[in-house]
């Protein structure tokens, strides 16, 4: 047994070696994963959406947006326009889905899998849109079979 290299002070954890690989390294002889970790693994299309030269909010560009399109619809619930303002928020996941599934790096808007975080932003949105659509007083959107459904659950 020995310690992780690491600095002085830090906590390491203790990993079996066996024989130096071809590079003279003693390599691991175990599959667990160590006492403590030192990085993550970014998730897939997690780099930057813009260069390294370029600001920090432009390298940001896609969870801006979808953070700035909620909040706007954030605003106008506030302002008592509800129907336009959820509307709003779920268009703003479903923008999300897409530049998921479109863009190459999305920075922080990724955050699990390709397929994981389009499929939450998606029904999400899709949800909230459809909830947004046939609420009350005078909905835009009826649906028939839930109205029979509600009548004999809770009426």
């Amino acid at each position: 047994m020995r310690e992780a290299d690491g600095a002085e002070g830090e906590p390491g954890a203790l990993d079996a070696v066996s024989a130096p690989d071809a590079e003279g390294k003693p390599r691991r002889t175990t599959r667990r994963f160590p006492l403590f970790t030192r990085d993550t693994a970014r998730p897939e299309g997690g780099g930057r959406a813009a260069g390294g030269d370029a600001p920090a909010p432009a390298r940001q560009w896609p969870i801006l947006a979808v953070l700035s399109a909620v909040g706007l619809g954030l605003l106008l619930t506030a302002l008592d326009v509800f129907r336009l303002g959820t509307i709003l928020i779920g268009a703003a996941l479903l923008a999300g889905a897409v530049m998921r599934w479109m863009l190459p790096d999305v920075g922080m808007l990724a955050v699990r899998s390709r397929f994981t975080d389009m499929l939450t932003y998606g029904v999400l949105g899709v949800a909230i849109v459809l909830l947004s659509l046939m609420a009350q007083p005078n909905p835009w959107l009826v649906i028939p079979f839930l109205d029979d459904t509600l009548h004999f659950t809770v009426r």
